[in-house]
């Protein structure tokens, strides 16, 4: 029974990672479908009318996120649009690194090392997977022109 402790813990960090990394490029439409959908329960939407309304926000979050990427003609506002998903993917990587190094090690200055390498891995995974679920740019935007 010894045996199972530990590897059950390095099974649900390595799962708690793959999870982070999963939804790293969700959290700003995750964040403001949460937000919305707790306004629209303490409006009196009710359970169900906060849930759909959160679901609805958060999704047209996204969607205007990639319409944006579609459509905007200029690479600094694109990448503008890019960083505002991101931040808050950094600020959820930061959280939970230093939420799993808090457990593991006891030294405050070694959990804010990891928690800011955790930041920075979660930064770069959430900005090459946001680039990469994105619509092409507007067509005439290639080096070749003709």
């Amino acid at each position: 029974m010894i045996i199972f402790g530990p590897l059950l813990v390095i099974v649900g960090i390595g799962f708690f990672c793959w999870l982070l990394f999963t939804l790293a490029v969700f959290a700003l439409p995750f964040f403001a479908g949460l937000t919305i959908g707790i306004w629209a329960f303490h409006s009196g939407a009710g359970v169900l009318g906060g849930i759909l309304v959160g679901l609805a926000a958060g999704g047209a979050t996204f969607g205007l996120g990639q319409l944006a990427l579609a459509f905007v003609p200029w690479t600094w506002l694109r990448l503008l649009i890019i960083l505002a998903y991101v931040a808050p993917a950094t600020v959820a990587g930061y959280s939970a690194t230093y939420g799993l190094a808090h457990m593991a090690m006891p030294s405050p200055t070694w959990q804010t090392i990891f928690a800011i390498i955790g930041a920075i891995a979660v930064s770069i995974t959430s900005f090459v997977r946001f680039t990469g679920i994105a619509a092409p740019g507007p067509a005439g935007q290639g080096l070749a022109r003709g």
